[in-house]
């Protein structure tokens, strides 16, 4: 019944926004009461970025790295400390502060991805220095583990063995939580976009700034959200792009997410078959056939890998997720696909899956940053979905469990015969954590602060475009909507006209119009 959680899938601006979990959110939230005093936090916000050169790492040599320490436990701040790891591209104009990008997940390393992507983020260099950096649990920033095995806590080789034993499902999930509880350290129930936006007003005083200015994608969208509702007074200029929802509980996320995935492979499938070297020939239909037919060998026979362990149909199913999420990668899929198919070469499509570069285990570092040669091979998948369960108070029992596995398992299949599977996993993989945060679903809506940009892409894969209104309404009226008429995850990478509107914006104070729109004739890179 369970699908294998790949330990070596990535993000790019990804996307299994709303789906798999693994912690709690144990404390930090910042509603407290008028009569308890506040924990001094104060040696926290007098420090400063030390920028230097990015040592132990293939980065461009005009990007520097530092450090922000936050407090592992803001209702204690005396019991412990994180090290965040942070990179930047200076200002080349007028320098006017520092805009702080999140590229999704969540999960997502950002100082790899600031070193990768920086090309596209120049232009806000006229003005601001341009800073990523890795959340708690994630990266270099005591990154989360679920450990060597945790694989197989996860799966079973019988997919239909969870409907003639869901005890024997349910026995899974609580030896995978229990692996990634060992594994991970003390930042496991301190980690959630609560405590993260926490740690980004730190660092947003740290590098010197007022204001927060900020550009967030996908997963990103939700903390920048959760921003806003906790420190309104400090909201600068922020742009969400790819927009999460903040209310749908995460069995339905998944089923859109599953039903998004798959209309993007259709469209890919439509658009392989039009070339002579799409390895499933010419035939649409037949094509989405074979699709689902090579997940389902591969699940059944692995492929042996240069990991010592089967590239299973599981682990085919997260690399195709990761490259729908652009259509310039569709080129590189199809490609991927056929070293694949006709060859047996896994290579191709692992590189759309490929994550850390170490073998997943570390050794505890007191909180200060890890080596980027030993973040786990499965901090990724590990930390999606702590962060996702941290932030969802949902925790369906036993019984509901048992109940609804095999209605779930329709529906998802129904969404989608190619990652439905993969999507319903990654939900139940919160059972057997500590119930998450309630903060965000309640008490994030009505922000009265300054005027925000959201970015909704109608043809996104992963976050669908009614969560950009429905984020939207809740916000209230600081929201202004972006309808980015394209295809693809997010819009600013994508869309010539959308990185214009958001550039103009972040530069310039610059908003379009309530309704205004970019078609896809103004797409390009």
């Amino acid at each position: 019944m369970l699908a294998k959680l790949s330990t070596r899938s990535a993000v790019r601006r990804c996307a299994f926004t709303g789906a798999v979990g693994l912690a709690l959110l144990a404390a930090g939230l910042p509603a407290v009461a008028a009569e308890r005093p506040q924990p001094d936090l104060s040696r926290f916000y007098r420090q400063k970025v030390a920028w230097s050169k990015c040592d132990g790492m293939d980065a461009p040599k005009d990007l520097q790295c530092g450090k922000v320490t936050v407090p592992l436990d803001y209702a204690r701040p005396a019991a412990g400390t994180l090290d965040l790891a942070m990179a930047r591209y200076r200002a080349t104009g007028d320098k006017r502060g520092s805009v702080l990008l999140n590229f999704g997940g969540p999960g997502g390393a950002g100082v790899n991805e600031l070193a990768a992507g920086g090309d596209e983020f120049m232009s806000l260099t006229n003005a601001y220095d341009v800073v990523s950096f890795d959340p708690r649990g994630v990266g270099r920033s005591s990154p989360v583990s679920c450990g060597d095995g945790s694989d197989e806590a996860a799966e079973t080789s019988d997919e239909d063995a969870g409907m003639s034993d869901p005890q024997a499902v349910l026995r899974q999930l609580r030896t995978a939580a229990a692996q990634c509880a060992e594994n991970s350290g003390p930042v496991l129930p301190h980690i959630g976009t609560v405590n993260a936006s926490r740690d980004l007003d730190v660092i947003r005083q740290a590098v010197g700034d007022k204001k927060l200015n900020y550009l967030g994608f996908s997963y990103g969208t939700r903390l920048g959200a959760v921003y806003a509702a906790q420190f309104p007074k400090k909201v600068g200029r922020l742009v969400l792009d790819g927009v999460d929802t903040l209310t749908e509980p995460m069995a339905e996320q998944g089923i859109a997410g599953a039903e998004g995935q798959q209309t993007a492979l259709e469209d890919f499938v439509g658009w392989c078959v039009k070339d002579v070297a799409c390895p499933f020939g010419q035939d649409a239909r037949d094509a989405r056939e074979q699709v689902v037919q090579l997940v389902e060998s591969l699940d059944e026979d692995p492929v042996p890998t240069d990991f010592g362990e089967g590239f299973t149909g599981q682990d085919l199913v997260g690399a195709i997720g990761q490259a729908l999420y652009s259509q310039e990668m569709w080129p590189s899929l199809e490609r991927a696909l056929a070293s694949l198919v006709e060859d047996g070469d896994t290579r191709g499509v692992m590189a759309f899956a490929t994550g850390g570069v170490a073998l997943p285990h570390r050794e505890d570092t007191g909180g200060g940053l890890v080596d980027a040669n030993d973040v786990p091979l499965d901090n990724l998948p590990a930390a999606l979905m702590a962060i996702n369960c941290a932030d969802d108070p949902d925790r369906p029992g036993a019984d509901r469990i048992t109940k609804d596995l095999g209605r779930l398992r329709e529906e998802y299949q129904k969404a989608s015969p190619v990652f439905g599977r993969y999507r319903l996993t990654e939900v139940l993989m919160c059972y057997g954590r500590p119930k998450g945060t309630d903060f965000i679903r309640d008490d994030v809506r009505n922000v009265h602060g300054p005027k925000m940009l959201l970015v909704g892409t109608r043809g996104d894969p992963a976050t669908p475009y009614r969560w950009t209104t429905e984020t939207a309404k809740r916000l209230g009226s600081s929201a202004v909507v972006l309808d980015n008429k394209g295809e693809g995850h997010t819009g600013y990478a994508s869309s010539k006209c959308v990185h214009g509107k958001v550039d103009r914006f972040l530069l310039y104070g610059s908003l379009p119009p309530t309704g205004s729109s970019c078609g896809p004739e103004d797409e390009g890179t």
